[in-house]
């Protein structure tokens, strides 16, 4: 079984879940903040996940989104960055917070399981 491969497939259909859903509403199950731009990079980073998680590389996906998420969740708390990230992105705290989550989680998988 290849845990990577699972996971990056397994995240990108929820990311296209996701994706489409915030096509509808700019607040995910009440709380997650999104607009169109995020929408569609939802979108896009849903097909490589599942591209990833059938025929690609699932490591290399896991790391790449692994370390955006991380790398969006942190700067989400940065005063001017957020400021902007929520003008531009509508990425709220909750939004913030599972970016984090979203990122330990994708670089555990990648560091921790073999491919």
């Amino acid at each position: 079984m290849d845990v990577q491969k699972i996971y990056a497939f397994v995240l990108g259909l929820v990311l296209a879940v996701i994706g489409i859903w915030g096509l509808f509403t700019d607040l995910i199950l009440g709380l997650f903040g999104v607009n169109i731009i995020q929408d569609i990079l939802h979108l896009i980073a849903a097909v490589f996940g599942i591209y990833s998680g059938v025929w690609g590389q699932g490591k290399m996906y896991n790391l790449f989104i692994g370390w955006i998420g991380l790398a969006l969740g942190v700067s989400g708390f940065i005063p001017l960055v957020k400021d902007f990230l929520l003008n531009f992105l509508n990425i709220n705290t909750a939004t913030t917070v599972l970016h984090i989550a979203i990122g330990i989680v994708s670089l555990a998988v990648a560091y921790l399981f073999k491919e």
